[in-house]
């Protein structure tokens, strides 16, 4: 998988680049101007700027793959379909946060193979934080030019549970959840934040878990979903399969569980 470390470099500069420019938009005097799009999700200039940097750099790379960004125009599924590799891309992941200027929003990159998000950057601006990994590449963080190594957290019983989840979506039925598990764990903490920064934790090891009890997108967890199996983690779909992608006319992705620890039967676990 040599072609895919290759590619970590140039990924970085060209997220460093739309990141930037997603600064300036965030540091600018002023509230940030947002705009609604036809499904009423946020939009702003950060945005749009972040996608046309990624997407002319995606296409000057050596090797071209199709590229599908939520600001960009849609390919319809029979043509997406037809493509055995593509770029996913969310120039802004977490505009709520961006917009709330709480500085807990990314950029994402994946790359996808026969429905597996093979490839993974997330860039936090606010930070200069990289989150990426490949397969049979590994994990790594790397912050103001330091790199560290990600492995997700083995999970026991009887002992800590460290959950991350959203702020504004599922919550109570998240909290339903939880107070199901309180007898298995000495404690549960719930630690809530923006964007795919909550796959992210999975991955680091700060979280064990993040159940996902309401809607997303594709592109919102591809890139950080890569991640996160590279550092030995998995997000698993309402039928606790591995969550896919490209495998359906809609781009919107069921309920998951992003877990560090494969290990444990969730299933069972989750009553499910």
């Amino acid at each position: 998988m040599s072609d895919l470390v290759k590619l970590f470099s140039p990924l970085k500069e060209i997220m460093f680049a739309a990141g930037k420019a997603i600064l300036e938009v965030y540091e600018a005097t002023g509230p940030i101007e947002v705009t609604s799009k036809s499904d009423d999700s946020p939009v702003t200039k950060a945005d749009h700027a972040a996608h046309h940097i990624i997407e002319a750099g995606l296409n000057d790379l050596p090797v071209r793959y199709p590229v599908l960004s939520e600001e960009g125009s849609l390919a319809d599924f029979d043509t997406r379909s037809s493509w055995p590799r593509y770029w996913l891309v969310d120039p802004l992941d977490g505009t709520k946060e961006f917009i709330n200027k709480n500085g807990e929003f990314t950029v994402n990159i994946a790359l996808i193979e026969n429905g597996q998000a093979i490839l993974g950057m997330v860039y936090v601006p606010v930070t200069e934080t990289f989150y990426y990994g490949a397969e049979d590449a590994g994990a790594f963080k790397e912050k103001q030019g330091q790199l560290e190594t990600l492995k997700s957290k083995v999970m026991q019983f009887d002992a800590p549970l460290t959950v991350v989840g959203s702020r504004r979506h599922g919550a109570e039925a998240l909290d339903a959840l939880i107070e199901d598990l309180n007898d298995k764990f000495s404690s549960i903490e719930l630690i809530s934040m923006g964007s795919s920064l909550k796959i992210c934790a999975c991955a680091e090891g700060s979280a064990h878990w993040y159940p996902r009890l309401a809607l997303t997108s594709e592109w919102d967890t591809a890139a950080a979903h890569a991640v996160l199996k590279a550092a030995g983690g998995e997000i698993y779909d309402d039928n606790f399969e591995p969550l896919q992608y490209n495998q359906k006319d809609s781009l919107l992705n069921p309920f998951f569980h992003a877990v560090g620890d494969t290990r444990i039967d969730w299933p069972s676990l989750l009553k499910h």
